[in-house]
């Protein structure tokens, strides 16, 4: 089952309605008022999400902090995103959700989240202003890191299989592609 729109409602939803929304092992996200729900990740996903994490915490500013997937990235009362990774200002973080853009945004492709993920979310978060964004695909694999230039996003880094990358913003990261997915 891949992420899609949950319709049955006339009005756009807004942020209360997210919140109103009981637990039920699913993962809702509000783009323009509409509801979209995923499944649980699977293990792979998950452990490229952990290698992530582990890859950008150690270079994470202290004004910063970076966190794994469940927590709501508020962009506005009708669009409430899920990063799998997302780095926010500490400041913007509430008791429920960041509020406000974060300064990365990564997303682990899923074969059910892969438009949503390069799309949707890409145009959401380029649009509110995230200075930057990368999307993992574990299937390549692969590591697309971009950058905010001029309202549209553009490419800082990619790399594939074996090959590594080297950033120093939004602050020093080292990725290889192939490690975030093997099983060692």
């Amino acid at each position: 089952m891949g992420t899609v729109p949950v319709f049955g409602h006339r009005e756009p939803l807004t942020r209360s309605d997210l919140e109103s929304i009981t637990d039920d092992a699913h993962r809702y996200e509000l783009v323009d008022g509409v509801l979209l729900m995923s499944p649980s990740p699977r293990p792979l996903h998950q452990r490229v999400v952990a290698r992530v994490l582990a890859a950008v915490v150690p270079g994470c500013p202290r004004d910063c902090e970076a966190l794994p997937a469940p927590v709501d990235v508020v962009l506005a009362e009708d669009t409430v995103l899920i990063p799998d990774v997302v780095v926010g200002r500490r400041a913007d973080y509430t008791e429920r959700a960041l509020v406000g853009v974060p300064v990365l945004s990564v997303e682990v492709i899923s074969p059910s989240s892969r438009l949503i993920d390069t799309k949707l979310k890409r145009a959401k978060l380029a649009e509110a202003g995230c200075p930057h964004y990368w999307i993992v695909d574990p299937y390549v694999p692969s590591v697309l890191c971009l950058t905010l230039r001029d309202g549209e996003y553009v490419t800082a880094a990619e790399a594939k299989a074996d090959h590594g990358i080297e950033l120093d913003v939004p602050f020093p990261v080292s990725l290889v592609a192939e490690d975030l997915v093997s099983d060692y």
